[in-house]
């Protein structure tokens, strides 16, 4: 698949930070995802009271076998500070966000929002698309709804855990 066009967005605190499509065959890149992605689904861990969650007990091996296209907002000194993974098999299936990690530390900022309106308007630009949170993830949730998400499902992949399930119609 080509690479994906890069932009660069403000957050909320008038920082610049370029979107662009993360190549985790880069060593260096590979460990910032997943160092994130680590930070972040700690915290996402607490807001829903479960401590199983799968991709924190993920390698790093692991996460670079995964699927899935990348795409991350960094720093003017290239530091990773968010980034969306996804899964699109083919040109009018639908989009499947596996990930959307925002590192703890730039929280509020906006970067979950900038990462996916660039990726609805650019690298996706007509598929529907899914994605799913903690239910009590409240944080997440309202994001998705504000984004144009509606809620289509609970589901309980373990004893302990509800998932919010989200769909983003866009095709006719």
């Amino acid at each position: 698949m080509p690479f994906i066009e890069s932009s660069v967005v403000r957050s909320r605190s008038g920082r610049s930070f370029l979107l662009r499509e993360l190549d985790l065959t880069d060593d260096a890149t590979a460990a910032s995802v997943h160092a994130v992605g680590r930070r972040a689904y700690e915290v996402e861990a607490d807001l829903i009271g479960f401590s199983e969650i799968p991709t924190l007990r993920e390698t790093l091996q692991e996460l670079r076998a995964q699927p899935l296209r990348w795409a991350g907002a960094l720093t003017d000194d290239g530091e990773l500070a968010a980034f969306v993974a996804w899964q699109q098999p083919a040109p009018d299936d639908d989009v499947d966000v596996h990930r959307v990690c925002v590192d703890p530390a730039r929280f509020r900022e906006g970067l979950a929002s900038k990462l996916f309106a660039h990726l609805l308007a650019a690298w996706t630009p007509s598929a529907d698309v899914l994605v799913s949170t903690g239910a009590d993830n409240l944080p997440a949730v309202a994001l998705y709804e504000r984004l144009g998400f509606s809620r289509v499902g609970t589901s309980h992949p373990a004893p302990g855990l509800r998932m919010a399930d989200f769909r983003l119609k866009r095709s006719p």
